[in-house]
């Protein structure tokens, strides 16, 4: 695979003093710089994960992260051939962003990504904005983001034949949306057909579950701050609620993500809704939301559930034993959410 990780992402925004806020109180994410025009946020050992700046034209730009200047040639070539333009990063962009090298381009529906190698890493510890354990990141990169798009037949073979995504899982109904994975994170790309253009929202992964449960109170305590309930989803295991920013578009805030085996995944449909339980929609129309709720129901009331995960294995510990274990070591193991392994 060409890409290998979700790097960072800038935000336009002329809310500076509102993400200066949110970034560290509500993420626990730590403001590095501010400037008339920008804030820098750090969540692990990186120089930066998150921009928000108000100097670019563009809504969005996404840098996407590469092995060596080797398969950044690479990339850039394939990208020439098919006629997208490519830019080299400027010194300035290059320091900005942190890194060694870097190219720019477009998505065929407009979105600005780059691709970079040489991530600077910060020369102090990362030092979280609230008491949090910390972020999921390291080789899975910072999350995983899902867009909005018009059509994704226009888009998904951008992804896949000229970046290298891999497909995970998709679902037809009642949207179309197609889940792709660059490392064993089970997906760091999710396109949405919703006939918008757009970001949806950016997952963040916290080292603690506590974590993700006083953030949630936190987000409680404002109004329309929640925007997703607390819940956990059939494909990826998340649990996870999500969160306005002062953009409006959204972070999922979740622990215990499923960690996949590249060489071995095979995509399937994903045919019992997004989620295991929760995750009540708050835009959601009350027929839409109604439905909703009768497909949790169903996957209730057929015993689907899934062990938890912890860095990509089934977890226990303690001192009784596990049921899971027991009933499966019986031949009496409950119905699991989908997997893709071979």
């Amino acid at each position: 695979m060409a890409i290998n990780a979700l790097g960072y992402m800038m935000i336009m925004s002329d809310k500076l003093d509102d993400w200066a806020a949110f970034g560290p109180n509500m993420l626990g994410l730590q403001l590095v710089e501010r400037t008339n025009s920008a804030l820098t946020f750090r969540m692990d050992d990186r120089k930066q994960r998150i921009i928000v700046s108000r100097d670019r034209p563009e809504s969005y730009v996404f840098g996407w992260e590469v092995e060596s200047p080797e398969r950044l040639d690479a990339l850039a070539g394939r990208l020439e051939a098919i006629g997208h333009p490519v830019v080299s990063l400027s010194s300035a962009d290059r320091d900005m962003f942190g890194v060694s090298s870097g190219i720019e381009f477009s998505d065929p529906t407009g979105n600005r990504l780059q691709a970079f190698c040489g991530p600077q890493i910060a020369d102090t510890p990362f030092t979280a904005g609230r008491p949090i354990a910390g972020f999921r990141t390291g080789m899975q990169g910072l999350g995983h983001v899902v867009l909005q798009v018009p059509d994704i037949t226009d888009v998904m073979w951008f992804y896949q034949d000229v970046l290298g995504f891999r497909l995970s899982d998709y679902m037809l109904k009642p949207l179309k949306a197609y889940f792709f994975h660059v490392n064993s994170r089970h997906h760091s790309l999710a396109l949405a057909e919703t006939g918008q253009s757009g970001v949806h929202h950016l997952m963040m992964e916290l080292s603690f579950l506590d974590d993700v449960g006083q953030a949630y109170d936190l987000a409680l305590s404002e109004p329309k701050r929640v925007a997703t309930t607390l819940g956990r989803h059939v494909n990826d295991l998340m649990t996870s609620f999500y969160t306005r920013t002062p953009s409006q578009f959204l972070v999922e805030y979740g622990w215990g993500g499923r960690s996949i085996n590249p060489a071995t995944w095979t995509p399937y449909e994903m045919d019992r809704g997004t989620s295991l339980w929760g995750h009540d929609r708050d835009w959601m129309r009350p027929e839409q939301l109604a439905e909703s709720r009768l497909i949790r129901a169903k996957v209730a009331a057929d015993g689907l559930r899934a062990p938890v995960q912890v860095d990509g294995g089934n977890y226990h510990a303690g001192p009784l034993p596990c049921m899971w274990w027991e009933d499966a070591k019986r031949g009496r193991a409950p119905k699991v959410a989908e997997g893709g392994s071979k």
